[in-house]
């Protein structure tokens, strides 16, 4: 099964850029704290800016977050990806199976409600809380 974790990289790359505000923000060093590449970096980053939650400035490696972090809710990093729904239905089932022909119709209920309770909680958690849980354990 494949999944993103685009909005895991997200989170990891503004938490980063809050901590470490003073130090290397190149896109090669958060590259290497995601264990990921500087080009993955830079396309999240043009996402969270066009949405306000990343600053840029061209020809400087200065990102800030956009806003005060207990301003920046997962949820709106969450859309700033446009990642569509968390869960995904298997659309190539056996139709002539009374299951396989009816599952997708069944879950499409399931997975709303599981939908709208994880963009409420989304909603509940901000990068302030990222950021102090990680300040925290870095200790």
């Amino acid at each position: 099964m494949k999944f993103s974790h685009r909005l895991s990289d997200a989170i990891h790359i503004l938490a980063y850029i809050e901590i470490f505000q003073n130090h290397d923000l190149s896109s090669k060093a958060i590259a290497e704290s995601v264990q990921s590449n500087p080009s993955l970096v830079r396309r999240i980053m043009a996402q969270l800016k066009k949405q306000g939650i990343l600053i840029t400035e061209p020809g400087r490696i200065n990102p800030k977050v956009g806003r005060p972090t207990n301003q920046v809710t997962v949820w709106d990093i969450y859309q700033a990806l446009d990642e569509g729904p968390l869960l995904h239905i298997d659309t190539e089932t056996n139709q002539a199976c009374p299951v396989g022909r009816n599952i997708q119709e069944t879950l499409n209920g399931v997975y709303e409600k599981i939908q709208l309770a994880a963009e409420a909680e989304m909603k509940n958690v901000t990068l302030a809380d990222v950021v102090s849980d990680l300040q925290v354990k870095m200790k």
